[in-house]
C-alpha cells in the first residue's frame, strides 16, 4: 500500500492585507512539523498546490526534514476562493476595507468573520445559487478528487508522498472517503488544524482509497508547542 499525506498549510495572515502568506506563528509550525516528520517519513514525491500559503509550508517542512525531494505543483490542491464566496453572500465586502471595519466593531472578530463565512459556506454548498459562482460546489468537489487520483496514478504503487494543500481540499477528499454529507464536512472543516496531517492510502492496482488518520497534530501538543495549536 501506498500513502498520501495531506499536508494543511501553516496558520495564513488574517486580517493583513496579503491573506495568502504564512504569519510567524505559521513559519513556526511549519518548521515544528517538519523537524516532527524529519524521523518518520522519507518522501519518494511532494505535491502542492501553487498558493503561497502552500509553497512557505513545503518549503519549512521539507527544510526541517533534510528532503531533496522537488515540488511538484497541482493546481488542483488549491483551496476554493473564499474572497469570493463571501462577497456571493455581502457585495458590498467586495471593498475589504469596509469589511475588515464592520468588524473590527465586533466584539470578537475572528468569531464574527468565522459566524460569515459559515452562512456563506452553507449558501455555496446548497447548490440553490450555482450561476453565481466562477466555481461551484460540485465543481470543487470534482477538482479535489481528481488531483488526489492524478498524484497516485504519477507515482505508482507503494510510495510515500506529501501533498501540501488547505483545509477545504482535505475536507472534500475526506467527505468522499467517510460518505459524509455537506453540512457534515463543513463542520469537520472548521476543525481542521493548521500544518496537521491527514493520511490516505491506497492501492495504486484496485484504485481504492482509505482514511488512515485525520487532522493529527499531536507533534503541537504539550507545553513547549500548546501555543501552535491554530485553526486559521
Amino acid at each position: 500500500m501506498g500513502a498520501v499525506y495531506l499536508i494543511r498549510h501553516g496558520q495564513a495572515s488574517f486580517g493583513k492585507t496579503h491573506y495568502d502568506q504564512l504569519s510567524d506563528t505559521g513559519l513556526e509550525q511549519a518548521q515544528v512539523l517538519g523537524t516532527a516528520l524529519r524521523h518518520r517519513l522519507r518522501p519518494d514525491a511532494v505535491f502542492r498546490g501553487s498558493m503561497l500559503r502552500h509553497e512557505q509550508t513545503a518549503d519549512g517542512v521539507l527544510g526541517a526534514m533534510d528532503s531533496l525531494c522537488v515540488q511538484q505543483i497541482d493546481e488542483g490542491y488549491n483551496e476554493y476562493d473564499h474572497e469570493d464566496i463571501i462577497v456571493k453572500l455581502r457585495p458590498m465586502y467586495a471593498n475589504k476595507l469596509l469589511m475588515k471595519a464592520d468588524l473590527a466593531k465586533t466584539l470578537n472578530p475572528r468569531r464574527a468573520f468565522q459566524s460569515m463565512l459559515t452562512e456563506a459556506m452553507s449558501r455555496w454548498m446548497s447548490g440553490k445559487h450555482d450561476a453565481d459562482y466562477g466555481e461551484t460546489w460540485p465543481t470543487f468537489q470534482a477538482r479535489c478528487t481528481e488531483a488526489l487520483a492524478q498524484t497516485i496514478a504519477a507515482c505508482g504503487p507503494s510510495k510515500t508522498v506529501l501533498v501540501f494543500t488547505s483545509g477545504g481540499v482535505i475536507t472534500c477528499i475526506c467527505q468522499r472517503l467517510l460518505g459524509l454529507s455537506d453540512e457534515a464536512t463543513l463542520k469537520l472543516q472548521w476543525t481542521m488544524a493548521n500544518a496537521a496531517v491527514t493520511k490516505v492510502i491506497y492501492s495504486a492496482q484496485t484504485g481504492r482509497q482509505h482514511l488512515s488518520s485525520l487532522n493529527e497534530h499531536v507533534h503541537f501538543e504539550g507545553d513547549n508547542n500548546a501555543h501552535l495549536i491554530t485553526y486559521r
